[in-house]
């Protein structure tokens, strides 16, 4: 099959931004403006293509990446050209910090990003966390400061904010001209010419002369833009030196350079709901963010032989693809979204999965528009679709030709932090809820189930309480299931600080085959790897535990030696002192012996664990509790009052500053201290405060706390000793 738009004319790109910033809303102009749609949703009125949920739509906000694929002119080409018009593969994610798992799986598998900016408030919490993911994942990236037509909405504060909170790199692309309900169009720095639209949507572009009075502002920073740009070129650094024009195609040449490199960020400027600056901005996308050409080779392992592959974005390379979503589909079931990095698979032909070593009959592949579907019969390199019915696929599985395998990095997402006991109202309705569990907790990596082993019930773990809310209510509508939930928890944890060593042995004798099991572990804190370093074969290491096998000269059989580990795990999930699992701990085995007849399996996992609880005991452990970066804006008249809750709230403020009219107060609080604070807020400052939150980090329980949490928990005296 013939590719029908070559590489170079493919973007694939995220929006992302902080909740509320207007992503959906510049979505919703890119589809109209691209000719997807023929009208114009609007959140407000639950009609946006991308926000397609029922949840979505009540609610006014983003909850699930929806992809989408479009076609765009740019505005500078002839319209009849339409050679050159470049295929957009569009991925809108959410904005609140409960779904920031869609963020980073999304920035996964993209090539680049437009960030969009509230130009009101600037740069958010959520629009920092956004950028590390991207940071981490080296994406490209351009700004968008929206809503500039909003009473205090202010581009060069929120500017400044992106300087000050996330890089050094941005530059400005263009200037607004007029202000607030006055914002009327914007001047192009590099074309040094007025941009402003017509017609009932914005659909006209009309080029004009800067006006008189901005004339010298443009001049300053478009003197600034070009510095930043020649700088990394040493030609153009030469000529502009020595007084020489540089031309307006070597300067955009370089740009593009640059921002691929990620060594310049440029911002554009407009107001998404008034139908300003959203096609300039996209003329910013096909210019300056990557093709799939432009991206390094995706490297991998090969799982047979350890060594690293590389996979260059071509279709004649063997294929190579990373399932990154998983959503249920209730009209044609499972639905396996991935990106397709080398190569290429048809419908009907098996996929192989080098994460499971399994092979699938991929019958149908679909390019998906939000929720809509379009049946297609081959995907290549550098395209975005979704595979219908994969039974063992999950979210970070690699898919690739059989002959040729690799195995891509897993996409890491971040741990839940907070839980919800939930139970089934009738027997039937029992059996669906597991049923639906599992297609939840498959479809969202940051969901998780366990069951308690004391009282059997069943426990949800989610980023938040409108996370949970969101799945108890899904579980109801697409699954039909009736169930009593409780009140959220915190997801605290525990660890040790301190460090000791324990020797158990199990014997049992009941005539005939006994049992023996001789174990020496020495537990401490585990210690960040060193970059670079590698980990050692007797090491077995991740996010949360260290397994160390020292043994020598055969003291225990090799063939015992996972039985030890796996019954430390099992007793790191119980806990020692609430019954929280237990992170962050090295375990080392040092010595043990063992019986020709009676030594098993069983026998070394009971030794394990029970020296594991007691050295844990003596290792100094404390529990660890979630502590949220909290954002609080108000007007300055309930400033004393606010900052006086945080503080009772066991918060620590971090940073006071104006944002227009407002105060806003940064602070570090834990999340048990933070149920139900919007409704206290609103109370104290007459509804005109707000607030957000996201995860921060664990940190140590203070003793007074830590007892109230043991007591609650039943876990009687000797915890708290």
């Amino acid at each position: 099959m013939k590719r029908d738009y070559p590489l170079d004319k493919v973007r694939n790109f995220g929006i992302i931004a902080h909740i509320d910033a207007g992503k959906t809303t510049v979505s919703e102009r890119i589809l109209y403006y691209t000719g997807v749609n023929h009208k114009i949703g609007e959140v407000h009125e639950g009609e946006t293509t991308t926000d397609w949920m029922e949840q979505e739509r009540e609610r006014g906000i983003t909850i699930c990446s929806a992809a989408v694929t479009c076609f765009w002119n740019p505005t500078y080409m002839p319209k009849e050209d339409l050679s050159k018009k470049v295929r957009f593969n569009i991925i809108d994610t959410p904005g609140h910090i409960d779904f920031t798992a869609e963020v980073k799986r999304s920035l996964r598998v993209l090539d680049g990003a437009v960030v969009v900016f509230d130009g009101v408030a600037g740069v958010e919490p959520q629009s920092e966390t956004n950028w590390r993911y991207a940071d981490e994942g080296k994406v490209p990236r351009l700004c968008f400061i929206n809503k500039l037509d909003r009473m205090g909405g202010s581009f060069e504060r929120s500017f400044q904010s992106i300087l000050d909170r996330l890089t050094k790199n941005a530059v400005r692309m263009q200037l607004p001209i007029g202000t607030e309900s006055d914002f009327s169009g914007v001047v192009d720095l590099l074309k040094m010419k007025a941009f402003s639209t017509e017609g009932a949507m914005g659909e006209t572009i009309v080029e004009s002369e800067i006006p008189a009075n901005m004339l010298e502002d443009a001049k300053k920073y478009r003197a600034e833009l070009v510095e930043k740009i020649v700088e990394n070129d040493e030609k153009l650094m030469s000529d502009y030196l020595e007084g020489k024009e540089i031309s307006l195609e070597d300067l955009k040449k370089t740009l593009r350079k640059a921002t691929i490199a990620n060594d310049i960020v440029p911002v554009f400027t407009g107001s998404a709901l008034k139908n300003r600056g959203v096609q300039l901005m996209l003329d910013g996308v096909v210019d300056y963010l990557p093709s799939p050409l432009d991206i390094p080779p995706v490297t991998g392992i090969d799982p047979r032989t350890g060594a690293e592959v590389l996979r260059h974005a071509s279709d004649e390379e063997p294929f190579t693809a990373l399932a990154f979503k998983l959503q249920n589909d209730p009209f044609v079931g499972q639905l396996t979204y991935f990106r397709v990095y080398s190569g290429s698979i048809k419908a009907g032909t098996y996929l192989y999965n080098s994460t499971t070593g399994e092979k699938e009959r991929l019958g149908r592949i679909v390019r998906m528009h939000a929720n809509d579907r379009e049946d297609v019969d081959e995907v290549m390199a550098g395209e975005i679709a979704a595979a219908v019915g994969l039974k063992g696929a999950k979210t970070s599985h690699t898919f690739c030709d059989e002959a040729n395998p690799i195995l891509l990095d897993q996409i890491v997402f971040p741990e839940p932090v907070i839980t919800l006991r939930i139970e089934p109202k009738t027997k039937a309705d029992q059996e669906k809820m597991g049923f639906a569990l599992k297609k939840l907790s498959d479809e969202d990596p940051t969901f998780k189930i366990k069951t308690d082993s004391e009282t059997g019930e069943t426990v949800m773990a989610g980023m938040g309480e409108l996370h949970l809310e969101i799945l108890v209510d899904r579980m109801k509508r697409e699954f039909g299931v009736e169930a009593n939930v409780g009140k959220p928890q915190v997801a605290y944890k525990e660890t040790i600080t301190g460090a000791a060593e324990r020797e158990e042995k199990y014997v049992k004798q009941s005539g005939g085959k006994g049992q023996y099991g001789h174990v020496v572990i020495n537990i401490k804190p585990m210690e960040p790897l060193e970059e670079g370093k590698k980990i050692p074969k007797n090491v077995k290491r991740d996010d949360n535990f260290e397994f160390i096998d020292s043994i020598k000269g055969g003291a225990i059989p090799q063939e015992f030696i996972p039985a030890v580990e796996k019954g430390v795990r099992e007793a790191m999930d119980r806990g020692i002192l609430a019954g929280y699992k237990l992170v962050n701990v090295s375990c080392e085995l040092t010595f043990g012996s063992y019986h020709d007849v009676d030594s098993s399996e069983i026998a070394y996992k009971i030794a394990a664990s029970m020296a594991f609880q007691d050295a844990a005991k003596r290792a100094k452990p404390v529990i660890l509790e979630p502590i949220m970066k909290v954002e609080v804006v108000t007007p300055e008249k309930f400033m004393g009052d606010v900052s006086g809750s945080v503080n009772s709230r066991r918060g620590q403020i971090t940073e006071m500053f104006d944002r227009g009219m407002n105060k806003v107060i940064h602070a570090k609080v834990p999340l048990s201290e933070m149920f139900g604070y919007v409704t206290t807020l609103r109370s104290m400052s007459e509804g005109r405060a707000s607030s957000t939150m996201e995860f921060d980090h664990y940190d140590v329980v203070p003793p007074n706390v830590a007892k109230t949490i043991i007591e609650a928990r039943g876990a009687g005296p000797a915890a708290l000793k």
